[in-house]
């Protein structure tokens, strides 16, 4: 079984999971918008649950390293939002094809790459919170992206607020879509046994982000990200059609 681990796919995730793990360390979220596609090429059975086991990990790290700018009374509207949200997420992996969710898989990537490049500023009030909440479950649970929504309410806070909010946030996120996935098939032993090989690259990435952070812009690092997710986003498009 551990000869598993050793595959050209298994190896391939692991250097997508490492790319990943450090996007999100530097500028708050991105894991599954840089993975996710790509991952969806290489083995459907690495999305969502996966992904979603991963990201509790590199988010439980983040959460910790910026605990002191967390803020859990201004997340508890989206959390709220969060749980009908990924129940509605569970609902469409059950009812979709691996092809539609490929293409489902690119549109949402190629949205995020939209919502990040907005100049507008919306402002976080309670309601908003629990919209985006709401999106973020379903899209979380269903893809494993679920950073967008929540990204595009905080993306003005200070960078160590923003990293500990969304951390915070994507820890309960995590869970409660993991809990979604398993009574819909999507988070079974398989699952767990080829994301193991997965968090050491996740963890490298998480470290050499601790390391660069402070010398690389971050608006170099997201530039680099947005680069990266179009390519992938309109990778699994053009799959996602070709296959309909």
């Amino acid at each position: 079984m551990f000869s598993e681990w050793l595959t050209s796919e298994a190896l391939i995730a692991a250097f997508l999971i490492f790319v990943g793990s450090f996007v999100q360390t530097s500028i708050g979220f991105g894991l599954a918008i840089v993975a996710s596609p790509l991952l969806f090429l290489v083995s459907p059975d690495y999305v969502p649950a996966p992904i979603c086991l991963v990201a509790l990990f590199i988010s439980l790290l983040n959460a910790l390293k910026y605990r002191s700018s967390i803020e859990i009374g201004g997340l508890k509207m989206a959390l709220i939002g969060r749980v009908p949200g990924s129940i509605a997420g569970g609902a469409l992996l059950v009812m979709v094809s691996g092809n539609a969710l490929a293409l489902w898989l690119g549109i949402l990537v190629l949205f995020a790459v939209l919502v990040s490049l907005l100049p507008v500023r919306i402002e976080p009030t309670p309601t908003r919170m629990g919209i985006a909440g709401f999106f973020s479950g379903f899209f979380g649970t269903s893809s494993a992206i679920g950073g967008p929504p929540m990204a595009l309410l905080l993306q003005h806070q200070e960078a160590n607020q923003l990293r500990g909010n969304l951390s915070a946030f994507f820890v309960f996120s995590s869970i409660i879509s993991l809990c979604v996935q398993i009574p819909v098939g999507f988070l079974n032993t398989h699952h767990l046994w080829i994301t193991i090989p997965l968090l050491p690259a996740a963890y490298l990435g998480y470290r050499l982000a601790r390391a660069t952070t402070g010398s690389l812009p971050k608006e170099k690092i997201r530039i680099g990200a947005l680069v990266l997710c179009s390519l992938s986003g309109a990778t699994a498009v053009w799959q996602g059609i070709m296959a309909l």
